[in-house]
């Protein structure tokens, strides 16, 4: 393997099948990706998460940035029944409009994903809740109001990173307003940039102004800025997030693998056109096959001058400085004890009726 090969390899996070490290996910830890992501296929209780991050870190032998998507409400990772302690919608915090209270939620996400090794909380959404039939946001956003959103987005995020978890903003420019999910389709938004200046930036420049770690791109096109692409292969839009926004830490992906880029864009364009646009951290969910070609085309691009090995060395930097919060493997025979403490679920407790751990699927 080349020194090359393991640099590129490095800038991307990668998902996995699996209770245990698969034999694709060790093939691309000893490849040099710098991240793991963590979903509900990976998750059975607190102890065995604890146990899987600590194999994972090990079995990297470097600074090992492990990531999951831990909000509240429909989209949490790690629920009551695994262990951990439930949280409502974001929506209920936005609600309360609490700084206070929305740092300590924070910290508390910070505590509980800490205790079981996990480094980063891809949180919190940042998107303005403006479209009542927007399929994938909803109650995820903290209020349809930015000066909310990014007021208790800032807290949110200062409360986890407190606590030694790097949080992520997104989804930039603003995935509030779109009729169709990413998941599932490409979408796009009309608004001119007097617009976005308005409404979907502001909470991003809050959170930038806070420190955020991280950003995470949305897989939408916004017409006024580049109507060929999406946010997370424009150029023009993230020059919107380093000059307008003012953020200037570790720009992250969304999944490659969602239909929203994966079904309009090959991969071939996909992987070295975020790279070249300004993202520097790839996420590439689920087929190691896919993360592995993605790995190659990028490397590719690096060495036919397509992508300069100056953009190359700046991604590589940002993802060094995020790596900053890639601790050590934790100690599964402490998980239980820092987990739903009776200090947690009162904090829950302030938020909804969720905090009794009650399973909100059942």
């Amino acid at each position: 393997m080349t020194s090359l090969d393991s640099e590129i390899a490095s800038l991307f996070i990668v998902g996995f099948h699996g209770k245990t490290p698969s034999p694709e996910v060790k093939e691309l830890l000893a490849r040099g990706v710098h991240g793991v992501i963590l979903f509900a296929r990976n998750v059975e209780d607190a102890v065995q998460v604890a146990e899987l991050v600590a194999e994972l870190k090990r079995l990297a032998g470097r600074p090992l940035l492990v990531a999951v998507d831990q909000e509240g409400g429909r989209v949490a990772r790690l629920r009551a029944a695994q262990g951990f302690t439930e949280l409502p919608p974001m929506r209920t915090l936005g609600d309360a409009g609490d700084e206070t209270l929305a740092r300590e939620v924070g910290a508390l996400l910070g505590r509980e994903l800490r205790a079981v090794g996990i480094d980063q909380d891809y949180a919190p959404v940042v998107d303005v809740d403006t479209n009542p039939a927007n399929p994938v946001i909803g109650d995820r956003s903290l209020s349809r109001d930015p000066e909310v959103v990014g007021r208790l987005g800032a807290a949110l995020a200062q409360g986890l990173q407190a606590e030694g978890v790097a949080a992520c903003a997104k989804h930039f420019p603003g995935h509030g307003d779109t009729s169709q999910d990413s998941h599932r389709d490409l979408p796009r938004l009309p608004h001119d940039l007097a617009r976005l200046r308005r409404i979907e930036l502001p909470p991003f420049r809050a959170l930038a102004r806070a420190g955020v770690a991280a950003v995470m791109t949305a897989h939408v096109v916004f017409d006024a800025l580049d109507p060929r692409r999406p946010a997370t292969l424009s150029p023009e839009v993230m020059r919107l997030l380093r000059d307008e926004a003012g953020f200037q830490g570790c720009a992250v992906s969304d999944d490659l693998e969602m239909k929203a880029v994966a079904e309009h864009f090959p991969l071939e364009e996909a992987a070295p056109g975020a790279l070249a646009a300004g993202v520097d951290a790839l996420l590439v969910c689920h087929q190691a096959a896919v993360q592995h070609r993605a790995i190659d085309l990028v490397r590719a691009a690096v060495e036919d001058g397509r992508i300069p090995r100056a953009r190359l060395a700046e991604a590589r930097a940002r993802v060094a400085g995020l790596l900053r919060f890639a601790g050590p493997p934790p100690s599964p025979s402490r998980v239980r004890e820092r987990l739903r403490t009776p200090a947690h679920l009162a904090l829950a407790a302030r938020m909804g009726p969720l905090a009794a751990g009650r399973d909100p699927t059942a």
